[in-house]
């Protein structure tokens, strides 16, 4: 992984509206460049296709005031939402390196299906950002779980407390590590508790919200001088309390 992304994980935000995001526009070699660094990106699961298509929001459903959304798309195959969320959080660090606000919009619908042979599944709506300030000034003032509520076992200083900043549908940051020698990444439901996305909705973002949380772990580790070994999990979307998604074995 590319330095960078560590270093944007303590800048990015979720521009829940883009207002005063100031006047610049995001140009077309920008967005050739988008396209471009698309493709260099590390899938979780190389047999699994992938693409994206920039279309202007008005060509979809979204109305944050985003310039542009970038249509996420994927072969449909085991473990395709977890697989988008890995090189979609690539894309979200890399625009935020570019200046590029971003917002992950899980509702979002673009009026025509992108490609034939893939299916659409999420969008990321996007603006140029004329004001560095508006970033992320104080990531750890973030509202997020605390790295004890989402791990068991030895914590690893620069990885336990900075995976738990990861975006996910709704905050609702589904996800728990357990370390007993090797780490296993868990999808994790608390009983009975949903927060405001529709039951049926809640597995499907949450196993792409779990490749994001894949993504930055496998950041963290690299930046932290920690080689591993990672082995991936069916999850069919069960209503479970863990679901286990990842183990990595740790050198």
């Amino acid at each position: 992984m590319n330095n960078i992304f560590y270093e944007m994980i303590f800048r990015r935000k979720s521009f829940h509206t883009f207002r005063n995001a100031g006047n610049e526009s995001i140009s077309e070699d920008e967005l050739n460049d988008i396209q471009n660094a698309y493709s260099e990106f590390t899938p979780l699961n190389p047999e699994i296709k992938t693409a994206i298509r920039i279309v202007p929001e008005k060509e979809t459903n979204c109305k944050r005031g985003g310039e542009y959304c970038i249509l996420l798309c994927s072969e449909k195959k085991d473990g395709y939402l977890q697989n988008i969320g890995y090189p979609g959080e690539q894309l979200d660090l890399y625009l935020v390196s570019r200046n590029i606000g971003t917002l992950w919009f899980g509702i979002g619908k673009p009026k025509e299906e992108p490609f034939e042979d893939m299916e659409f599944v999420i969008m990321l709506s996007i603006r140029k950002i004329s004001d560095s300030s508006k970033y992320r000034k104080d990531m750890f003032k973030s509202k997020r779980k605390s790295a004890q509520e989402i791990w068991e076992g030895k914590q690893i200083q620069g990885v336990s407390d900075i995976v738990r900043f990861a975006p996910s549908a709704c905050n609702s940051q589904p996800w728990f590590v357990k370390n007993n020698g090797e780490l296993s990444v868990y999808r994790y439901k608390k009983p009975g508790k949903r927060g405001i996305m529709p039951a049926n909705k809640v597995s499907f973002y949450n196993r792409i919200d779990i490749g994001v949380f894949i993504c930055f772990m496998d950041i963290c580790l690299e930046h932290s001088g920690i080689s591993f070994e990672k082995k991936l999990y069916s999850d069919d979307g069960e209503d479970k309390e863990y679901v286990l998604n990842a183990k990595y074995r740790l050198d």
